[in-house]
């Protein structure tokens, strides 16, 4: 268990401008304690959306070069010193079928944008969370990686695989940390409502089977404030409990860093 979100002062959604990273960003806004919301994303005319919704907003490109983000995420903290909370949701989707012809510049740019872009920002925000658990105050590092990293889809085999990257990362990245006030949860939707599967055009059959984005985001946030870990819905959450039941939700028993 790690500290409820309840308890956040400020939380960075990066991927606010759509799908579960603008539900989120809203429903957190809402909470009872009303923490600040910075809402990320690249898209200007979403962003104003969100802004006279009452969220702070910044626009971001997490494909930038390592030095254009550290510009970014240090601006950012010095803007918002009280900021204790990132949320990871930017994520692309690619099909291949490895029998025809496969897009590779499509496969790096789901490895830059659903891994190594998170994994940057994740590194870059690092320090700054230490400093408050140093100083007592709890922090959250929330990335978004996806039931497909537990059972990956066959039509999606690149995505799935930066998905189980990023969760195997975050299990690491948690296991590092225990000894901090930082707070590494995984959330891991299944099939939810999106944009997305319009611009794919698979909205018509996979609006019979997906999770409401609705329903979803109460769910999630259920998980958030009750200070979960691990946070799946549906056919990801049962994965999720089959591989802790299993003994899959830590790292090897090898000695820590000293």
């Amino acid at each position: 268990m790690v500290t409820s979100i309840d308890q956040a002062r400020c939380i960075l959604v990066v991927g606010a401008t759509s799908g579960i990273g603008r539900a989120l960003a809203l429903a957190i806004s809402e909470l009872p304690s009303k923490p600040t919301v910075i809402a990320a994303g690249r898209r200007a005319d979403r962003l104003a959306e969100l802004a006279a919704k009452g969220l702070k907003t910044v626009q971001l490109d997490v494909t930038e070069d390592d030095a254009a983000l550290k510009t970014k995420v240090d601006a950012l903290i010095a803007q918002y010193p009280t900021l204790d909370g990132v949320l990871l949701c930017s994520g692309i989707q690619y099909q291949q079928n490895f029998l025809g012809e496969v897009k590779l510049q499509e496969m790096k740019k789901e490895v830059q944008v659903n891994y190594l872009a998170v994994v940057t920002l994740i590194t870059l925000f690092l320090p700054h969370f230490l400093k408050l658990s140093g100083e007592g105050l709890p922090s959250w590092i929330i990335p978004v990686s996806s039931g497909l990293g537990i059972l990956p889809s066959s039509q999606m085999p690149n995505y799935s695989a930066t998905k189980a990257a990023l969760r195997s990362f975050t299990i690491s990245l948690r296991d590092q940390l225990t000894e901090t006030k930082v707070g590494v949860i995984d959330i891991i939707p299944p099939l939810v409502e999106s944009e997305l599967h319009d611009e794919q055009g698979t909205t018509a059959f996979l609006s019979k089977i997906w999770m409401p984005l609705v329903d979803y985001t109460a769910h999630t946030l259920k998980g958030l404030r009750e200070g979960k870990t691990d946070i799946g819905a549906g056919m990801s959450e049962k994965g999720v409990e089959r591989l802790i039941a299993a003994g899959f939700n830590v790292p090897m028993p090898i000695p820590k860093f000293h």
